[in-house]
């Protein structure tokens, strides 16, 4: 079980009460699809994604981005037991959808720099510590039947 101080819960809950679920998501994702492009393939069934700009324009990206991010709520809702929260969405990407684990990392580092963008000086480093240790305790979790 992970602890975390009442700072840390006070940031997170922060950044999320912020948070524009549908820009942040679609960037999020976008950002993750173009700088890492092998992540595509998981993403088969969402039409043409050649470029930047239809990976951009794809609205069930979108739309995808937006679940990821609501998805989110669920660990924040149970930021004590975030391991036991997602053990069925690991089982379901390990098992059903055999995403590369890695991946969860390559979209929370992708997340952490489009809310670092868009909360510019308020992005500080007490800020990006609360939330890099949220998202790493969000990946291990995720990645837990891959073990």
């Amino acid at each position: 079980m992970v602890e975390w101080t009442d700072s840390e819960r006070a940031i997170i809950n922060s950044i999320f009460s912020n948070l524009d679920y549908e820009e942040i998501g679609r960037k999020s994702l976008c950002r993750c699809l173009i700088v890492y492009p092998w992540t595509q393939r998981y993403f088969g069934g969402f039409g043409n994604l050649y470029n930047a700009e239809t990976i951009l324009c794809n609205p069930l990206i979108a739309a995808h981005g937006t679940k990821i991010l609501h998805g989110l709520d669920r660990a924040l809702k149970n930021m004590d037991d975030i391991k036991n929260t997602y053990a069925e969405l690991s089982l379901l990407h390990s098992d059903k959808l055999h995403v590369d684990p890695d991946n969860f990392r390559l979209l929370a580092d992708c997340l952490t720099v489009v809310i670092a963008a868009k909360m510019g000086p308020a992005f500080t480093v007490e800020t990006q510590v609360a939330w890099q240790k949220f998202l790493s305790v969000v990946v291990s979790a995720l990645g837990r039947q891959y073990h």
